[in-house]
């Protein structure tokens, strides 16, 4: 037996069975900031120095630039995530898919950049 009224089958309202993947992503990826900061915050405060020399210096290493762009996919993720949610919540007309595409177009926007930008430093753009 089914549950649900037959003009909410009809309609396609109801459960899209995707809400526990999607917790499960949203708590991944909680996990992984927290370590990935932890790293960032753990990284900035052994840094010798902050000027624009010396952090281009420490971005540049290979082993700089891997979890920095594990960081930046992983908290636009989690912010997509989070706001996808918020839209889902309280939009109920057709603006629904409008704000969807524009937040994918601005988070695709947003790593796009700072990927380019870690690449750009940790695969020798000089000064």
């Amino acid at each position: 037996m089914r549950g649900g009224t037959e003009l909410g089958r009809v309609r396609g309202l109801g459960s899209a069975h995707e809400g526990t993947g999607h917790w499960w992503h949203q708590r991944l990826t909680a996990g992984s900031n927290l370590l990935l900061m932890a790293w960032l915050m753990i990284s900035i405060a052994r840094m010798g120095s902050y000027d624009f020399a010396g952090v281009h210096a420490w971005l540049a290493n290979g082993w700089a630039a891997v979890p920095m762009a594990l960081l930046v996919l992983s908290v636009f993720y989690h912010a997509r995530l989070g706001l996808q949610v918020v839209i889902e919540d309280y939009r109920h007309d057709e603006t629904r898919v409008v704000a969807m595409v524009a937040l994918n177009l601005f988070i695709v926007a947003c790593v796009a950049t700072a990927l380019f930008a870690i690449l750009k430093v940790a695969l020798g753009a000089s000064l």
